[in-house]
């Protein structure tokens, strides 16, 4: 995603100051913003699409400085004030939704400029930075939707080239235009976590790994039919695990964690990540349980660079004990290691 910020800053800068026009109502605001828990907009998006409401995006083209968010990221607003997803740290958010009911209300997109060097003096940036948010209204929600939930079905990118002037858009791969007019918008496929195992730190990254944005497909074989409370899954399979792992596919998107306890089930679930892209492959265990995984799959064939990316003991080192906390060392795991994901698909 990539756009020359400063000129499109500058250009959009000098139409807002030229332009004479009341503020725009400002939405019904949430006492709490729940809104910005809001990570993955397709199923709000195509929630409100299903009930007939019209829908703004908020998406955040440019960045001078600092910034709480990444370039990219975005609101969703409909014609009744609902937002979801948030492009600061809080401080625009609500100016934002005002503006795009304005949009909605118009059909004229428009570019935000917030933050240093602003000519917007009562909405300033904690961070210092300065911030483009251009606001448009999806007319084709529809095919929208329907292009967006085609590419996660099929587990792969969406790009989206975004006309920063008309607020048009294109589906397809970025082609390298040099305008500064063009954002390349790409969604990523939802990122998915395989666990196997069933003991106490497995039922903890179960149930937490969802509230991060994960997909979890957990493995327990021979395990007992209902899968374990308090979770929400998109996959249970209690076959044994070499069937269970024969029927996986594994992308760049996701992640695959063994925590059997069980030294061959360990190895055949790391093999297969190992020879998979999956973007992180881990094994819950002692370090001296980890020289022997190690070891034993070098003797299988894998090389040194594919043992690299294999993480035992799982987690990142925060002195954790109980089960949660183990849970939430892997997750932070995770989180560094989707972020060079996302880079380098970006």
């Amino acid at each position: 995603m990539s756009v020359h910020m400063t000129d499109t800053l500058t250009s959009f800068t000098d139409r807002r100051r030229n332009k004479n026009s009341a503020p725009p109502p400002r939405a019904e605001w949430p006492a709490w913003p729940i809104y910005g828990l809001v990570d993955d907009l397709y199923p709000v998006v195509a929630a409100w699409h299903a009930n007939g409401h019209r829908v703004a995006l908020a998406t955040l083209v440019s960045i001078v400085g600092s910034s709480p968010r990444p370039l990219g990221s975005e609101m969703a607003i409909n014609e009744h004030g609902e937002v979801a997803g948030y492009v600061s740290g809080g401080c625009v958010e609500g100016a934002v939704a005002a503006q795009a009911l304005e949009v909605l209300k118009t059909g004229t997109p428009a570019m935000l400029d917030y933050g240093a060097g602003s000519p917007v003096l009562d909405v300033q940036l904690t961070c210092g930075g300065r911030i483009g948010i251009f606001v448009r209204a999806i007319d084709d929600v529809g095919e929208y939707v329907a292009h967006w939930g085609e590419a996660r079905e099929r587990r792969q990118p969406l790009d989206v080239a975004i006309d920063l002037e008309s607020g048009t858009h294109r589906y397809g791969p970025a082609h390298n235009e040099a305008s500064h007019r063009i954002f390349h918008q790409r969604y990523l496929p939802t990122p998915r976590l395989v666990i196997a195992g069933g003991d106490p730190v497995t039922l903890a990254l179960a149930q937490l790994a969802p509230t991060f944005g994960y997909d979890v497909l957990l493995l327990r074989p021979y395990g007992p039919p209902a899968p374990p409370p308090n979770s929400t899954l998109a996959h249970y399979d209690t076959r044994p695990l070499a069937r269970a792992l024969e029927a996986l596919t594994l992308d760049a998107y996701t992640a695959l964690y063994t925590l059997t306890h069980d030294i061959d089930d360990d190895h055949s679930a790391l093999a297969k990540g190992l020879a998979s892209p999956a973007f992180a492959v881990g094994a819950l265990g002692s370090r001296s349980k980890a020289a022997d995984r190690i070891e034993r799959l070098r003797a299988a064939g894998f090389s040194v660079e594919a043992l690299q990316r294999l993480h035992t003991p799982a987690g990142l080192s925060i002195n954790a004990r109980e089960p949660r906390e183990i849970a939430l060392s892997v997750l932070a795991e995770l989180v560094a290691l989707r972020a060079r994901v996302s880079a380098a698909t970006a």
